[in-house]
């Protein structure tokens, strides 16, 4: 009989989304280094990134692929039957323990699943409850043993209920190094994209969905314009700088920009890393990219608008103080944020010339972005995102725990 401690051990693990794909691949090369010689047999759905970490796939990836509201209504049999399937071969499989990355509806009825099935099961990344429809921690208790999450504040919402909610820590931070930005990554990112070294570079974020940036992007640029005719009577150049993540937002973010005069626009295919690097100062759509952008180090300008409708259910729903997540950190207001009819050109561009001229509140700044990224780096454990999740997933495996 082989020892407990030196059978082969299976994990389950699903991501729907690409952002899931690279949470994945980071676990599963820190659970083979925690592992050490131990075999182990990854299963289950998830992208090129997880499978070149040796996932044995059960379902193609872009099955799980859905956007907007009508497609996953269009397409609920489909996803029924890959649920029954995934259950069912996780079971037969006898897999030790699943892992649902992000992905919620999906991952957290999977989990459920197993986990009455007798199979421990942790959900990586926490659903934003701090944000709105709390009660969804009660839904989460119930179908994971377990919950690792990005940020420190997350795992007080979960005090009290039958689930282990743990700070790992956030891959970003980890991925970010502090150095990224210094003067010489700038200069080289700025002549990367074709930007000149002495003018002010001023990036907008305006989002990578259609929508967004319909809704967002004309009052961007006309509050660069009015940051430009500033700078101009001060002597200065602007120049700015958009990310375009694929040729259709390009298109879209190219033909929006037209209507605008008297602004240097460079665009950069691609994700925002780049033109966050080589900016001096930037103005961000609410979400992710205002986590990077304070990563970076980077003065910024966070904004948000949505539809009348959405934005007034959405005032219904939110439940947070601040959106944009440097401030949700920090617990106070720390970047400025303007919101729906505040997010003037007039006032954004107010706001853009302060965070540009005030070098001592920036200094402050800078000192809790830094005190904020190494938290995030770290994580309860100390050891990152990566690692610390995987310890906390093999915690859920008592035949794995003498591997650590």
């Amino acid at each position: 009989m082989v020892e407990a401690s030196k059978r082969p051990l299976t994990i389950g693990l699903l991501a729907g989304e690409a952002s899931g794909d690279n949470l994945g691949a980071g676990l599963m090369q820190a659970l083979k280094a925690r592992l050490h010689d131990r075999a182990v047999t990854f299963v289950g759905v998830g992208g090129p990134g997880m499978q070149a970490q040796g996932l044995e796939p059960l379902a193609d990836f872009s099955m799980l692929s859905i956007n907007g509201f009508k497609e996953p209504v269009l397409r609920l049999p489909q996803l029924y039957r890959l649920y029954r399937s995934l259950a069912n071969t996780m079971i037969a499989r006898q897999v030790d323990v699943f892992v649902g990355i992000d992905f919620n509806v999906f991952n957290l009825l999977l989990e459920g699943r197993l986990k009455r099935a007798g199979i421990p099961t942790a959900h990586y990344v926490s659903p934003s409850v701090y944000a709105w429809r709390r009660g969804r921690t009660r839904k989460i208790a119930r179908c994971a043993d377990k919950i690792l999450c990005l940020f420190p504040f997350e795992p007080e919402f979960y005090r009290g209920l039958a689930v282990q909610a743990h700070f790992v820590g956030h891959p970003l931070a980890a991925e970010i190094a502090p150095a990224t930005a210094d003067a010489h990554a700038r200069a080289q990112a700025k002549q990367d994209l074709g930007l000149a070294d002495q003018a002010v570079t001023l990036a907008l974020l305006p989002g990578s969905r259609g929508s967004e940036v319909e809704l967002m992007l004309p009052s961007m640029l006309a509050a660069a314009q009015g940051m430009a005719s500033q700078l101009r009577a001060q002597g200065k150049d602007l120049q700015v700088v958009i990310p375009c993540l694929n040729p259709a937002r390009a298109a879209q973010i190219q033909e929006l920009a037209a209507k605008v005069q008297d602004l240097d626009l460079c665009y950069a295919l691609g994700n925002a890393r780049v033109p966050l690097i080589a900016c001096d100062l930037a103005l961000v759509k609410s979400g992710t990219s205002t986590l990077e952008a304070m990563l970076l180090g980077k003065p910024m300008v966070v904004t948000y608008r949505l539809n009348r409708l959405s934005y007034w259910i959405a005032r219904l729903l939110v439940s947070t103080k601040h959106v944009a997540i440097p401030n949700i950190l920090a617990g106070r207001m720390l970047v400025p944020e303007f919101l729906q009819d505040a997010a003037t050109p007039q006032a954004l561009c107010e706001a853009l010339m302060e965070q540009w001229s005030d070098n001592v509140a920036q200094q402050n700044i800078q000192t809790v972005y830094g005190d904020i990224h190494r938290q995030l780096a770290a994580g309860d454990s100390g050891e990152g995102a990566s690692m610390g999740a995987a310890r906390a997933v093999l915690e859920l495996v008592p035949a794995a725990q003498s591997a650590q």
